[in-house]
């Protein structure tokens, strides 16, 4: 990541001569924040020695700019009444066969998480309260067979603020699911991360500007009325 502004940042190919966008200004009543998957299930230190030295700069991430950054954005977002919301990889079946198939297939996505398990839940440093809404879901979109849509229309909300994890999963996934349903997105890059650096820093400039707008915390705080 460069030290450019969100104006000018994360341009892909097709965005190289986009011109430069007016200064954003959410307004509180009409914007959500969406924490994505951060669940005690990716924050556990792996037993193997070399599983545990591949995935450390991702926890080196999570610890040191990630969470942080999550936990200034909730703070700022309740603060000023919003709507706080959560989504968590959660089956409604100890044996997990109501998952999708992404979730079933072998490797890295075969999640077996049921509901009321620890490794489920949203870690402690960004725990929802008992009124904010959390979405369970199958799949890695945040809308895909829950109720979401729902609900953020219900509740009057047409801009969505994206943080979490995977950026190049989960988050990328739900974004374009918004996007597709005219919510306006907005994503904080230093409030992601995906297995590496390079996977996050890619996929950033795959869904910025067609999905969403790609922008730090620091700004999107300053975007928030």
């Amino acid at each position: 990541m460069t030290d450019k502004s969100w104006k000018t940042a994360y341009r892909s190919f097709y965005y190289e001569h986009a011109p430069i966008p007016q200064d954003l200004d959410l307004d509180p009543a009409e914007t959500a924040l969406l924490v994505i998957d951060v669940q005690n299930a990716y924050l556990v230190e792996a037993s193997d020695p070399l599983e545990r030295e591949r995935w450390a700069p991702f926890m080196q991430r999570m610890h040191g700019l990630v969470i942080p950054n999550i936990q200034r954005l909730i703070k700022h977002c309740r603060d000023k009444s919003m709507n706080v919301m959560f989504a968590r990889i959660a089956c409604q079946t100890p044996d997990g066969r109501d998952r999708s198939l992404s979730q079933r297939k072998p490797g890295f996505n075969n999640l077996l998480l049921p509901k009321g398990e620890h490794a489920s839940q949203i870690i402690d440093e960004l725990a929802p309260r008992p009124e904010e809404i959390v979405v369970l879901k199958t799949t890695d979109s945040a809308l895909t067979g829950t109720n979401l849509r729902l609900i953020l229309n219900n509740v009057g909300i047409r801009h969505v603020i994206c943080v979490g994890i995977f950026t190049d999963q989960c988050v990328s996934s739900t974004v374009r699911s918004l996007a597709d349903e005219n919510f306006d997105v907005l994503v904080c890059h230093d409030a992601c991360a995906a297995a590496t650096d390079t996977l996050h820093e890619n996929e950033l400039k795959t869904i910025n500007w067609i999905y969403c707008q790609v922008a730090s915390t620091e700004e999107t705080l300053g975007f928030i009325g």
